[in-house]
C-alpha cells in the first residue's frame, strides 16, 4: 500500500537538495518539513557539489532560470549521479521559452534522472523537444481527461520507457508511470490551480519519497502524488468564510504535516493500468 511509502519518509527523514525557483522556495522547504523530510537550498555553482554530496536526493526545478543556476544544476546533477543519488527534474514552463526548453532537454541528455514531474504540456515538450505552454500552466488543449485517458496513459508509458525514468504528469487526472505500469490518480481539487507552487511542492516531496523508498520508486512517486492531492481535498474541506488562496496554501501544508500512512491509504484514489 502507498501508506508505507509515507511512513518511510517520516522514519528516515531524507535530506533533499533543492535547486528550485524563487517564487516557491519557501513553500518547497515547508512541505518537505511537513512530510518528514529535511530541505536544503543552494544553486550557487561553487556550493552545490558539496551540498548535494551530503544529501540523498536532488530536486531540480527550472522555474526561474539564470546562467548561474543553470551551471549549478548541471554540477549538482553530475555529482548526484556519481553518488547514485535520486535526481528529479521539474521542467517548469518548458515550451514557454527557448531557454527553458533547451535547458530541460539538455538536463535530460546530460543527467541520469530518477524521475520527471510536470504538467502535460511540459512533458510533451520534453518528449518532442519543442512545444508551447501557457506560462507555467498546461495548455487546455493538452489536458488529460476521461475521454483521452487511454491515449494519455499510452503516451506517459512510452515516454517513461524512452527516458528510462519515472514520469509523473500532474493535472486534473494525475499519471505516474515507469514505462511498464501507470498509476491513474484522481485525488485533488481544481482550486489547487489557484495557488502558486503546488507542483513545485510536490516535486520536492516526491524527491523525499523516492529517497526513502529505494526498493519501489514507482509506488513512492505515486504515493507522493496521492498525498498532495489528498492534502488539497483535506485543506479545502477546512476552509472558512473569508479564506482565500493564501489560507488554502497553508491548509494544504498543514494537511501534509498531519497526514500519515494510514490516512493516505484511506484517502488515496487511484487505479493501475
Amino acid at each position: 500500500m502507498l501508506g508505507k511509502c509515507f511512513d518511510n519518509v517520516r522514519n528516515t527523514v531524507p535530506l533533499v537538495h533543492n535547486i528550485t525557483n524563487y517564487v516557491t522556495v519557501n513553500d518547497v522547504a515547508n512541505v518537505l518539513l511537513a512530510c518528514g523530510g529535511s530541505p536544503i537550498m543552494s544553486d550557487e555553482p561553487k556550493d552545490v557539489v558539496d551540498i548535494t554530496s551530503i544529501c540523498g536526493g536532488l530536486n531540480i526545478n527550472i522555474g526561474t532560470l539564470n546562467e548561474r543556476s543553470i551551471q549549478g544544476m548541471f554540477a549538482a546533477g553530475k555529482r548526484a549521479n556519481a553518488l547514485d543519488h535520486v535526481v528529479l527534474l521539474d521542467p517548469v514552463g518548458a515550451g514557454a521559452s527557448a531557454l527553458r526548453t533547451d535547458t530541460a532537454v539538455e538536463l535530460m541528455k546530460e543527467l541520469e534522472l530518477s524521475a520527471i514531474r510536470g504538467n502535460i504540456s511540459e512533458i510533451k515538450t520534453l518528449a518532442l523537444g519543442s512545444g508551447t505552454t501557457k506560462g507555467v500552466d498546461a495548455d487546455v488543449a493538452d489536458a488529460v481527461t476521461e475521454e483521452n485517458l487511454p491515449e494519455a496513459v499510452a503516451f506517459v508509458k512510452d515516454f517513461a520507457k524512452k527516458a528510462e525514468c519515472i514520469v509523473a504528469i500532474t493535472g486534473a487526472i494525475d499519471l505516474v508511470s515507469d514505462g511498464e505500469v501507470c498509476y491513474v490518480i484522481r485525488n485533488g481539487r481544481p482550486e489547487m490551480g489557484k495557488i502558486t507552487g503546488t507542483g513545485c511542492q510536490l516535486s520536492g516531496m516526491m524527491t523525499a519519497f523516492l529517497v526513502a523508498n529505494p526498493d519501489d520508486q514507482t509506488e513512492a512517486a505515486a504515493a507522493a502524488v496521492c498525498a498532495m492531492g489528498l492534502a488539497g481535498e483535506i485543506g479545502w474541506s477546512r476552509m472558512q468564510e473569508g479564506d482565500g488562496n493564501s489560507t488554502y496554501r497553508n491548509r494544504i501544508i498543514d494537511a501534509i504535516y498531519n497526514m500519515d500512512g494510514a490516512a493516505l491509504d484511506k484517502g488515496a484514489r487511484f487505479e493501475i493500468r
